[in-house]
């Protein structure tokens, strides 16, 4: 449902934009403000900013640099953090997928990238998130022969384990988790990616190896300790749920009292 306020009427939208600009990760960056003129309320949020875009080309002026490639809520590209609130005011719903009918005529919107330091800054509003390929590398995958693919129906697994595979395994990596996150933790997504695999057989044998690994990486590309905010879980735009931290961090601690060195 639209936000108090917001445009249910159809008609054209005036905003202004404040948006951060910065030429990359070294530089200093600073707020500049733009005029959205003409923003119809269904148009996407970066259909919005392709408006402005196209407007500051027309003016020989340099565009604003996001990120995006699906446009339909899947590649988790699109990380704006948008009046405070990372994906914007709508929950559930990854940036791309925002309609400007939550918004209202001559509304101020400040427009920021992901704020943390394990996600430096690229360009205005994109950022490095190689960080959670590192994490998915230290652990993030089933090593050992799992054989051939089986009939599904022969697979031991009953519904409600699948269900909890399934729920974790939705987590897109888009770091909306991390820039919510007081402590800038990427604690919600190690435990999707943990749990999406400690539910199913093939991947339980290196269930608490897995976690240590993966928990380690995260700490040593920067990100911060869970402290139980759970802005995470509020933030996330496919609404992971909280308990996979907690099956993360148990992992972890019996891989940390069982390892032998």
């Amino acid at each position: 449902m639209p936000a108090d306020g917001a445009n249910t009427h159809g008609k054209l939208l005036t905003l202004t934009l404040q948006v951060w600009r910065q030429r990359d990760s070294k530089s200093e960056g600073k707020f500049e403000t733009y005029q959205a003129k003409g923003i119809s309320p269904d148009q996407s949020f970066l259909e919005m900013l392709d408006v402005v875009n196209e407007d500051l080309i027309a003016k020989g002026l340099e565009p604003i640099a996001f990120d995006h490639d699906c446009r339909e809520g899947i590649c988790g590209a699109c990380s704006l953090m948008i009046n405070g609130e990372a994906h914007g005011p709508d929950r559930g719903t990854t940036t791309c997928q925002l309609h400007m009918r939550h918004f209202s005529d001559g509304d101020d919107v400040v427009i920021e990238p992901w704020r943390a330091a394990a996600f430096p800054v690229i360009r205005d509003l994109v950022v490095d998130r190689t960080a959670f390929d590192r994490i998915i590398q230290a652990g993030g995958y089933v090593s050992i022969n799992a054989g051939g693919a089986p009939d599904g129906n022969t697979l031991p697994i009953s519904k409600k384990e699948a269900d909890l595979s399934m729920d974790a395994a939705s987590c897109i990596g888009c770091g909306a988790c991390v820039a919510a996150c007081p402590n800038a933790s990427a604690m919600l997504f190690v435990g999707a990616k943990a749990s999406q695999l400690r539910h199913l057989p093939q991947g339980q044998p290196e269930q608490h190896k897995r976690a240590l690994n993966m928990l380690n990486r995260a700490d040593k590309e920067g990100f911060g300790s869970c402290r139980n905010h759970f802005e995470c879980e509020a933030a996330c735009p496919k609404e992971i749920p909280r308990r996979v931290m907690a099956e993360g961090y148990r992992d972890y601690v019996v891989a940390t009292l069982t390892r032998d060195d």
